[in-house]
């Protein structure tokens, strides 16, 4: 099982053979607010998969380094590859929040979407960024969530080759759900689900996802937000590929 404290982040640029030096929002974060000093150990994730035990042997108000004792890799990360595609929302703060969520959740990447019913873009790169990083540090993934640049609709399926692709819509059979899809098509590892704007997605962008091979699936009888969808989604898939934690 794998150790769930809060990790601190040192992408791979900052390890060097048995060294690691924080970057220095995270050094300070280590040393001035968490108050460990050399000889401490604390617990670092690189953002690729890889997990070390540190123990520090420099920590002072410049710098944070220390030596690796222990190497893991994949540590918190489930067997399988979730990209959600979700249409960029009208409200940023609500987007956002699918991304902290997502990242606890499991998923490996968020494509931005631009459909038909897409209001203008709001998403603000560096601040996604660190709420993905400060998610994969509290949740205990080892794996930095991949947020792409927006894109239209019609490139992702183009550009996708999924094991198995779903499509959230409301007018899909209500027999047709998403559980019972993942369970109809359980060896699947690399799955993507696309879920629409507020309006959600049109019936040219419907049948054009069906043409590409992706399934229409309903998330039960009531009417979810955009954001909410996504999170459901993103859960049906937890609980249908059994975690593997490190």
């Amino acid at each position: 099982m794998a150790n769930l404290i809060t990790a601190h982040y040192a992408p791979p640029a900052c390890i060097e053979g048995e060294t690691v030096i924080l970057p220095e929002e995270e050094a300070h974060h280590v040393v001035r607010v968490l108050r460990r000093r050399v000889g401490d150990e604390i617990t670092v994730v690189d953002g690729e998969g890889g997990w070390y035990r540190v123990r520090l042997d420099e920590a002072n108000r410049t710098r944070a380094a220390g030596t690796i004792l222990e190497r893991r890799q994949g540590v918190g990360e489930p067997p399988y590859d979730l990209t959600i595609g979700m249409a960029v929302l009208k409200n940023p703060g609500r987007f956002e929040t699918f991304l902290e969520k997502a990242a606890e959740l499991g998923v490996s990447a968020v494509v931005p979407l631009h459909t038909g019913r897409t209001e203008k873009e709001r998403i603000k790169p560096a601040r996604a960024r660190r709420i993905l990083v400060a998610a994969m540090k509290q949740c205990g993934r080892s794996r930095l969530v991949r947020l792409d640049p927006p894109q239209a609709l019609p490139d992702l399926l183009r550009g996708a080759s999924p094991d198995l692709g779903f499509l959230c819509h409301e007018q899909a059979d209500p027999a047709c759900t998403l559980d019972a899809m993942l369970r109809r098509y359980a060896g699947a590892r690399r799955v993507v689900v696309l879920v629409g704007p507020e309006g959600g997605f049109t019936e040219d962008e419907v049948a054009g996802a069906r043409e590409a091979g992706y399934h229409p699936v309903s998330l039960g009888p009531r009417r979810l937000r955009a954001e909410t969808a996504g999170l459901v989604a993103a859960a049906a898939v937890m609980l249908a590929r059994p975690h593997d934690f490190v």
